[in-house]
C-alpha cells in the first residue's frame, strides 16, 4: 500500500496545489458524444429505446418499465423482520431532522401599503434516480424519498437499474413504499434520466432529478438540464471523498476506518488526513495496511488509497486551513477541544465532531442527508435538504398610497435607466383619479 505521506511546511505553492489535487472526472469528447446519443434515441424513440438501451447495457430484455404494488408486496415478505426494521429506524430518523426544515411564509409591510410576502411550495413532480451498481442503495432512496414525502411533491418518480432478472432489490422497494412512492420503474443509466427529463409513453417528465449516478448519468444530467427548459438537477456530482482532522490523541484505527469507508466506495474516491501529529500518521499509515486486508472491496480500496494523502501540518490552525481551501464532501474532526475548530471550518458538507460520530452514521441513520457536494463544491453548494425540494417565490401588493410613497424613488430609477413603459405603469396609476 502507498498513500502518500506528506509534510506541507515543505511543498511550494504548485505543490500544494498538487497535493490537494482530486482524481480527475473523466469529461472527455466521447464520453458526451457517447451520451448525447443515448438522450437523442431516448427523445424519438421513447420506451423503445429504453427497452433496447436496457438489454444493450443491463443485459435483460425487459417486458415492462413499471414495478407494480404486488411486487412492492412480495418484497416486504421476502425481507427478515430485522432487515425491515433497520429501514424504518432509518426513515424515522431522517424524517425527524428533515421535518424540523418545514419552512413558514415571510410577510413584511416594509412601508406603510407596500406588503411583501416570500412563499414556499413544493416542487410539483420530482424524479429519484438510485444507482446499483454492486450493491442496492435503500440508505439513497430515504435521503431522497424522505424529503420529497416530507415537502409535498404531488409526483415522486423512482427509477433505478434493474438486476439480471430485470428485478430491483426488495430493500429498494420496501423503502420506496415506506417514503409513499409507488411510481417505479427498472430503468437506470443515461436513458433513465432523459426519460424523467423529456418523458416517454410510460413515464411522463419531472421538473427535477436528484440522485448520485456513475458519469455517464452525470454527463446526462449535464446535458439536459442544459437542453431541456424547465429541466433542474440536484448538484454537480464527483467521485465521493472523507477528510479528517485528527491530533495526537485521536485513534488511529478509529480514522483508518473513516478513511477505508470513503475508500471503499469506488477506485476514484479520495481520502485525507491532516494532522499535527507525526507518531499519528505513522500509526494510521499501519492501521490502513493491516484494516484494508479485511475488506470484501480491498482491491478498489487500494486504488482508491493510491490518490489519498496523510498530510503533516505544523499545527491545528495550519490544517483548518487546508481543509477550507480542500472543501471536502465529508469532515470528520477527532481532536480535543473539536468544538473550538468547527467555529473555523467552513467549506464542508458535513462535518462529523468526535471519536463517536463516523461518516457511516450519516449515511444510514444519524438523520442528515447523505447527499452531499463533491469535487470542492461544498465551498458554494450546500447538502441537500427539504429546500431542495421547494421553490421560492415573492408575492407583494401595494394600496395606491403605498405606491404613491415609492413612486419618486420608482421615476428616478426608471430615469436612470431609460425604462419609460416602467416609469408610466407608474404614473398612469397614480394620475388615475388624482
Amino acid at each position: 500500500m502507498n498513500t502518500q505521506i506528506i509534510n506541507w511546511q515543505t511543498l511550494s505553492v504548485q505543490q500544494k496545489v498538487d497535493a490537494l489535487a482530486r482524481p480527475a472526472i473523466a469529461d472527455n469528447a466521447l464520453l458526451s458524444t457517447q451520451v448525447a446519443n443515448i438522450l437523442s434515441q431516448v427523445q424519438k424513440q421513447g420506451d423503445k429505446a429504453l427497452i433496447n438501451l436496457t438489454e444493450q447495457f443491463d443485459g435483460i430484455k425487459l417486458s415492462t418499465l413499471s414495478v407494480s404494488q404486488a411486487q412492492v408486496a412480495q418484497a416486504k415478505n421476502a425481507l427478515s423482520a430485522k432487515r425491515i426494521a433497520a429501514i424504518e429506524t432509518a426513515y424515522q430518523q431522517i424524517k425527524t431532522f428533515h421535518a424540523a426544515q418545514k419552512p413558514s411564509d415571510i410577510a413584511v409591510e416594509t412601508r406603510p401599503g407596500v406588503n411583501c410576502i416570500l412563499k414556499t411550495e413544493p416542487i410539483e413532480s420530482v424524479g429519484l434516480y438510485i444507482p446499483a451498481g454492486s450493491a442496492p442503495l435503500p440508505s439513497t432512496v430515504l435521503m431522497l424519498g424522505v424529503p420529497s414525502q416530507l415537502a409535498g411533491c404531488q409526483r415522486v418518480v423512482l427509477v433505478c437499474p434493474p438486476d439480471k432478472n430485470g428485478q430491483l432489490a426488495n430493500e429498494i422497494l420496501v423503502a420506496a413504499d415506506l417514503c409513499g412512492i409507488d411510481e417505479i420503474y427498472t430503468v437506470g443509466g443515461a436513458q433513465a434520466v432523459a426519460a424523467l427529463a423529456y418523458g416517454t409513453e410510460s413515464i411522463k417528465a419531472v421538473n427535477k432529478v436528484f440522485g448520485p449516478g456513475n458519469r455517464y448519468v452525470t454527463e446526462a444530467k449535464k446535458q439536459l438540464s442544459q437542453q431541456v427548459a424547465g429541466f433542474a438537477i440536484d448538484m454537480p456530482a464527483g467521485p465521493s471523498e472523507v477528510l479528517v482532522i485528527g491530533d495526537n490523541n485521536a485513534n488511529a484505527a478509529f480514522i483508518a476506518a473513516d478513511l477505508l469507508s470513503q475508500a471503499e466506495h469506488g477506485s476514484d474516491s479520495q481520502v485525507i488526513l491532516l494532522t499535527d501529529s507525526e507518531s499519528l500518521i505513522n500509526e494510521v499509515a499501519a492501521e490502513l495496511s493491516k484494516q484494508v486486508e479485511l475488506l470484501s472491496r480491498k482491491d478498489i480500496a487500494l486504488k482508491a488509497l493510491k490518490q489519498s494523502r496523510l498530510i503533516l501540518t505544523a499545527d491545528l490552525a495550519q490544517a483548518v486551513e487546508v481543509s477550507n481551501l480542500y472543501g471536502p464532501e465529508h469532515l470528520i474532526i477527532q481532536t480535543d477541544n473539536a468544538d473550538t475548530l468547527l467555529l473555523r471550518l467552513r467549506n464542508a458538507g458535513s462535518i462529523f465532531v468526535g471519536a463517536y460520530t463516523p461518516e457511516s452514521a450519516g449515511d444510514y441513520a444519524s438523520g442528515t442527508n447523505h447527499v452531499l457536494p463533491t469535487y470542492g463544491y461544498s465551498k458554494v453548494i450546500g447538502s441537500l435538504s427539504l429546500a431542495d425540494f421547494s421553490r421560492r417565490y415573492t408575492v407583494q401588493q401595494l394600496t395606491r398610497d403605498g405606491l404613491a410613497s415609492l413612486a419618486e424613488c420608482i421615476i428616478e430609477l426608471t430615469d436612470a435607466e431609460g425604462l419609460d413603459a416602467h416609469q408610466r405603469a407608474v404614473t398612469i396609476r397614480l394620475e388615475e383619479g388624482a
